[in-house]
């Protein structure tokens, strides 16, 4: 049985880190403006086509040394960060997260792990385009909102979600976007991406109430804490840009797992 489960595991974790690597495609065909959908792999310095035996995940990364064969200038080390991280979803989504994925009712016992999945995906694709590419993928933004806001629905259908959880969420999403957007055209988009904006819609119905107050709270926390440090240290000068989306995001995760935690600790405190 053990070793069921580690074969198991080790295959989750090769068809994460497969999809990984079509996720690092996605991200820099899209900020290059070229279609995702066709051609093979390209170097991003010289162009030419990459062998398939140059392009296996994380393994041809190590073969390599982090160079390219073709003009053996440095590959992105973000490609086998990408691949790393999204195999571990495939894996922590089938041994860990699936304690969390409860409903039991069909169909929303596969339907339910499957979201959360997709949601895992679509949040690492913008996680680093915007870290790397300073970009909010409309794409990858516009499929979050579509499959939660279809998800949410059917959750209430089914009677599972209440109604009123609904509109509340549907209530925090609008007041989040009109308060990021506030932020963006008061500071003439300096302090605040468009793409941010965007991005918070889907997050918030994500979230609900009020897990979405944590979540952005704790992201503006921790994107304050990090440009104080880059700042101090002298790796950024004031003006420079620094990735929001990237906060939001952490900070999503962090209210999905504690954000009731949270929220009811600081109430005791009022």
């Amino acid at each position: 049985m053990l070793g069921y489960l580690i074969l198991l595991g080790v295959f989750l974790f090769i068809l994460g880190a497969v999809l990984g690597s079509f996720l690092n495609v996605l991200i820099y065909r899209t900020v290059q403006g070229e279609p995702w959908v066709t051609g093979r792999s390209r170097c991003d310095h010289c162009r030419k086509k990459i062998l398939w035996y140059d392009n296996i995940p994380l393994l041809s990364f190590l073969i390599l040394r982090g160079q390219s064969r073709c003009c053996k200038k440095s590959i992105p080390f973000s490609y086998p960060v990408v691949e790393f991280m999204t195999g571990s979803l495939f894996v922590w989504w089938y041994w860990i997260g699936s304690v969390f994925f409860k409903l039991t009712v069909a169909p929303f016992s596969v339907l339910q792990p499957l979201f959360w999945l997709m949601v895992g995906v679509l949040l690492i694709t913008i996680f680093f385009a915007d870290l790397i590419h300073l970009i909010v993928p409309d794409l990858a933004v516009g499929i979050l909102f579509f499959i939660t806001i279809v998800y949410r629905l059917y959750l209430t259908a089914a009677n599972i979600m209440q109604v009123k959880d609904l509109w509340a969420a549907i209530l925090g999403m609008v007041i989040t976007v009109i308060f990021f957007g506030s932020l963006w055209w008061l500071t003439k988009g300096r302090g605040m991406g468009l793409g941010d904006v965007k991005l918070v819609a889907p997050i918030a119905l994500l979230l609900g109430w009020p897990k979405v107050i944590v979540g952005i709270f704790l992201s503006f926390i921790l994107g304050g804490i990090v440009a104080v440090g880059l700042l101090v240290s002298g790796k950024r000068k004031m003006g420079q840009v620094i990735p929001f989306g990237p906060f939001i995001i952490i900070g999503t995760i962090l209210s999905l797992a504690v954000g009731e935690a949270i929220f009811t600790w600081y109430l005791q405190w009022l």
